[in-house]
């Protein structure tokens, strides 16, 4: 088993590859296969083929990489945290805080740029995962799944009540959030992803260790106690690894759906309960499926494209289907 998970896991490194290759050369200008390889190969060309490749296609590859990673790692972490096979990574309301943030720059302060409003979509992200935390953990009893899953359905209906009421009034700031809310790689700057790259990488640290706590837990929490799991600091340390995780991917892309709640389906039927392998598969499995998403949104409406967001619900939706359908899914 543990052969077979390994081989798996180079194949989809592979695969990932791949993908990043296609990405590079797919697009309104076609680049041949063997140019961008050399390119790749001899870094400073100034071609026209290489000014694209490296400053259109490369820093958007780059930040489909990070975003994928991210989404995938925050919803298999969802998943196992609240024992929830449709938990996804905006069900702390981590989205929802985001996206209300947003809003709020945009329709009070009159902020338009994205790089000028990522941080407040960071800082929303934060707010709105601690006070579900907090909420989750009032009385007497701890932080568990289902109080934490209540407790950010309610926020989640709160700040959406809120982004509606301002949107809805004011056509400015709706023209301004509706391009962010589809979710989207292309016209982001590299400032972007410099701004929320170390925040997904310390999330993704703390997911990956996270890992074996996390098995111990789906035990139940008397057994995972019995085997030397901390409930409370490893619920908390979840919580900060989600917000990091899907705080910092929501800004830099917008919203994107069904990447972080198909991808650990796909890797958990591959590799059983183990969230050892669940989180390092999910990592990888998760930018294949975003970036391949945007390569076909570009293919689709030539020379224009289709926003990734949109055929990640359109490829994710089908995927997640089809799972639930041919087989019984590996239980969390």
């Amino acid at each position: 088993m543990r052969r077979r998970r390994s081989i798996g896991l180079v194949a989809v490194v592979v695969l990932l590859a791949v993908v990043c290759i296609l990405s590079l050369a797919v697009g309104s200008k076609p680049i041949p296969l063997h140019i961008v390889l050399d390119d790749l190969w001899h870094h400073g060309d100034t071609s026209d083929d290489g000014i694209v490749i490296w400053s259109l296609r490369m820093p958007r590859t780059a930040l489909g990489l990070a975003v994928g990673i991210a989404l995938g790692l925050a919803g298999a972490l969802m998943q196992s945290l609240t024992r929830n096979p449709l938990a996804d990574p905006g069900l702390l309301g981590v989205n929802a805080g985001a996206a209300a943030a947003v809003v709020a720059a945009i329709g009070i302060l009159g902020l338009t740029s994205p790089s000028a409003y990522i941080w407040f979509a960071l800082i929303g992200a934060a707010i709105a995962s601690v006070t579900v935390y907090v909420l989750g953990s009032r009385g007497n009893s701890a932080a568990t799944p289902v109080r934490l899953a209540l407790a950010g359905a309610a926020i989640s209906a709160v700040l959406g009540s809120f982004v509606s009421a301002i949107v809805l009034t004011d056509q400015q700031t709706f023209d301004s959030f509706r391009f962010w809310s589809v979710g989207a790689l292309a016209g982001q700057p590299t400032s972007v992803l410099w701004g929320t790259g170390p925040f997904m990488a310390v999330g993704a640290v703390l997911a990956l260790a996270l890992a074996r706590p996390l098995n111990a837990l789906s035990l139940g929490d008397d057994a995972g106690r019995a085997l030397g799991a901390h409930l409370g600091r490893t619920r908390a340390l979840s919580v900060l690894s989600v917000t990091l995780l899907c705080g910092a991917a929501t800004a830099a892309a917008g919203p994107i759906g069904f990447v972080g709640l198909t991808v650990p389906h796909i890797a958990r039927a591959i590799t059983g309960p183990d969230q050892r392998w669940i989180f390092p598969y999910s990592a990888l499995l998760a930018p294949i499926l975003l970036l391949g998403s945007d390569v076909v949104g570009r293919v689709l409406a030539r020379p224009g494209e289709l926003e990734v967001g949109i055929v990640t619900a359109f490829v994710g939706a089908p995927v997640f289907i089809a799972l639930v359908r041919r087989r019984r899914l590996v239980q969390i």
